[in-house]
Parts: structure tokens; C-alpha cells; sequence
């Protein structure tokens, strides 16, 4: 069959969609592995910027701000100018702000530099999904994007095994400088690879314009249920993550480096639910069970991380990691089939992302206040009913 011939097949997916996949995948990847730079080495920056637990979690809340801002004109800059053009901003400003971080010598400098990260990071987190669905029939989306799922957990792996090692070799400067520099050689890799199918670029399609199509494209309860799901999600996930590094190092006694590697175990097991959770939900038909099922195994997950101890620490981290990959997999493949209009596809992976940025934006600021006046067990009891609020609204979305 040539290409003309799978192009018209509606579920035929071309060859070239997986060099697509790849570039997208690896810019992504940039996201996280310069977000999640904080938490394996907060010890070390606490000691370096004399400030206390919130501070330190304000530089993980402030990319969440920002992206939380950005999310919907990043759909509407995706909408009119492309995923080339759009991915090419987004890894450069992560590219600057991890530079400007590196060169920081204050708290403050170092929380603008985290600023200019965030723009690029809420880019990226609108252009890879819809990237990855102009390339991919509706009907076989699940395995790709449960693949791009594990873009965080692959970058933040990464980074939390490799952030002690280069502070502890080079200082803290040294992680910021291979955050920069990754960002620039995916850069490079993006814009040669990365380009609409033929289809798209032959053809004209409808444009909305004005108000009128981005408020009946927003009209959507559903999306926004999606969007509430995927807030409780980063939420609980995201205020854990961040913190359980210390908790480990400063009440269990490990060291940075094994604290930050059993904390990473929970996003590793992600490489293997996450492409698994795609795979199922094409298979079953269906994206609302796999997307809302897993809160409640959550749920009752976070009993267990603050009072458990020794061997049991890894266990919880490998249950959650299995649970976690399938609600991001299943959330991003569900948000454009939710959207009326096939170029409604990014705001609705906008309105997506406005739930991941408000959830990674309350999450360790609350997390961290509750850490402080309550202790890490009550704390940890706390995210529970976030994650049955997620299962629930999940669970209200209309769709297959």
C-alpha cells in the first residue's frame, strides 16, 4: 500500500508519524528533566538560598503558575502558528531559563530564570499531545500517547538520579548548565524533523475565527471534568514527589542520592503502565475506565508512604508507579476526542493542561504548609480525598 493509499484509511497510521513521535517525545522529555531538577537536591538549595520548606517549594509551584497562565493562549498560538514554530519557543525558553538559573546568585533571580522555564515547559505540554494527534488516527491514539506519557517520568528519572551526582562532583550550577544544554541539542533535532502531515499542509482547514469558535470550543463540560480529573492527579502525585526525597533524607536518615533514587522508583515504573494503559484503552475501547479507576487504588496507597519503613518504602514506590501511568495516558488521548472539531483538538489539550499546572501549582505549596503544621503523616493522609475527587470527576466525563 503506498502512502497516498494510507493516507485515506482512516485508522492507517504513516511511517512517518513515529519520527514525529520521537522528536516530539524527546523535546518533551526537556520539560521534566529541567522542572524536576529542585527536589533530589532541595537539601543542598535550602543551604545555598537560606530559605525554608515553602520557599523551596515555590520554585516547583512557580513553573506551575506560569504554565497555568499560559495554558490557553498556548492552544490558541499552537492553533494559529503550528507545532514547529510553537515547539521551537517552548524549547529555547527552556534553554534560557536554565541558563539565567545557573547564573543566579539569589533566591529571586533564581525564581525568575524558573519563570522563563515555565513558558516553554506549558508550551511543550499543549504542542506534544497535539502534535502526536495530527500524525495518529483518533482510534489507534492510545498506544503513542501512552508512550509520550512517560516523557515525566523518563525526564525526571533522569534527573533524580543524575542531580546529586553533578552537585556533588561540579555544585548545584552544574545540573541547571546540563538542563540548558539538553534543551538546546533537542532544540536542533525538533526543528529538523518536526512538520504537519501532508494532508495539513495541502490543505486549508477552517480556522475559527474571532471569540465565537474559542468560546463554543470551550463550552464543553466535559473537558473541563477532564481538567478537574487531571488537577486532583498532579496534585497528590506532584506534592508527594516533590517532598518525599526530604522526608527520606531528613526523617528515615538516607542518603541524598539513594533518597532521590527510591523516590524516583514510583515515575520509573511509569515506562512500563503508561504505554500499557494506551495499549488497554485502545483495546477495551475505552478511556474513562483507565483514566478513573486507578484514584481509588491511590486512595488507598496513600495510607502507607510516612508511616512505612525499609523494604516497604520501595514497595509503595513500585505500586504507585504501576497505578500512576494510566490516568496521563488516558486523560491526553481522551481530551481531543472530547472536542467537537478536529482543530478544537489543542484547547481542549489546553484546558488539559490548565488542570496539570493548577494541581503542580497548589500541591507543594499546600503539601508543604500542611508538612509544617500538621506533620508528614497527616499531610500524606490529606492527599486521599484528592484522589477521590479526581475519581469522581472522572468518572462524570462523557466519553467511550
Amino acid at each position: 500500500m503506498d502512502k497516498k493509499a494510507i493516507a485515506k484509511s482512516p485508522a492507517a497510521i504513516l511511517p512517518y508519524a513515529w519520527v514525529i513521535l520521537i522528536a516530539v517525545y524527546l523535546a518533551s522529555i526537556v520539560a521534566p528533566l529541567n522542572q524536576f531538577k529542585v527536589p533530589p537536591i532541595l537539601p543542598v538549595l535550602m543551604e545555598q538560598f537560606q530559605i525554608n520548606l515553602t520557599q523551596a517549594g515555590g520554585l516547583m509551584s512557580i513553573i506551575a503558575f506560569t504554565g497555568l497562565l499560559l495554558a490557553l493562549p498556548a492552544g490558541i498560538i499552537l492553533q494559529r502558528s503550528g507545532p514547529k514554530f510553537t515547539g521551537l519557543i517552548a524549547l529555547g525558553c527552556m534553554a534560557a531559563g536554565a541558563a539565567l538559573g545557573a547564573l543566579s546568585s539569589s533566591y529571586g533571580g533564581l525564581m525568575g530564570s524558573r519563570v522563563v522555564e515555565g513558558i516553554g515547559m506549558g508550551l511543550i505540554g499543549v504542542v506534544a499531545p497535539a502534535t502526536i494527534a495530527m500524525w495518529f488516527p483518533p482510534a489507534r491514539q492510545g498506544m503513542p500517547m501512552g508512550i509520550w506519557a512517560t516523557w515525566v517520568p523518563v525526564g525526571t528519572v533522569l534527573m533524580y538520579n543524575l542531580a546529586p551526582t553533578l552537585t556533588a562532583a561540579f555544585g548545584w550550577q552544574a545540573v541547571w548548565w546540563a538542563g540548558a544544554l539538553f534543551a538546546l541539542a533537542n532544540m536542533l533535532i525538533y526543528g529538523l524533523l518536526v512538520r504537519r502531515p501532508e494532508q495539513q499542509e495541502t490543505a486549508s482547514p477552517q480556522q475559527d475565527k474571532g471569540t465565537s469558535g474559542l468560546k463554543q470550543a470551550l463550552a464543553n463540560r466535559d473537558i473541563w471534568l477532564l481538567a478537574l480529573e487531571f488537577a486532583c492527579f498532579n496534585l497528590a502525585l506532584v506534592a508527594l514527589g516533590t517532598y518525599y526525597p526530604t522526608f527520606l533524607n531528613e526523617v528515615r536518615g538516607y542518603p541524598l542520592g539513594p533518597a532521590a533514587f527510591i523516590s524516583s522508583l514510583a515515575t520509573l515504573l511509569i515506562l512500563v503502565s503508561a504505554p500499557a494503559a494506551g495499549w488497554l484503552s485502545d483495546r477495551i475501547n475505552s478511556r474513562r475506565l483507565v483514566f478513573s479507576l486507578p484514584f481509588l487504588g491511590l486512595a488507598v496507597l496513600l495510607v502507607f508512604p510516612f508511616r512505612v519503613t525499609g523494604w516497604q518504602i520501595t514497595a509503595v514506590m513500585i505500586a504507585q508507579g504501576l497505578m500512576a501511568g494510566a490516568i496521563p495516558t488516558a486523560t491526553f488521548a481522551a481530551a481531543p476526542e472530547l472536542m467537537r472539531r478536529p482543530q478544537w483538538g489543542g484547547l481542549g489539550l489546553a484546558v488539559v493542561l490548565i488542570g496539570q499546572n493548577l494541581g503542580q501549582l497548589v500541591g507543594p505549596l499546600l503539601f508543604g504548609q500542611f508538612v509544617n503544621s500538621l506533620g508528614w503523616l497527616a499531610a500524606g493522609y490529606l492527599m486521599i480525598p484528592v484522589c477521590l475527587l479526581g475519581f469522581i470527576s472522572g468518572w462524570k466525563v462523557r466519553i467511550r
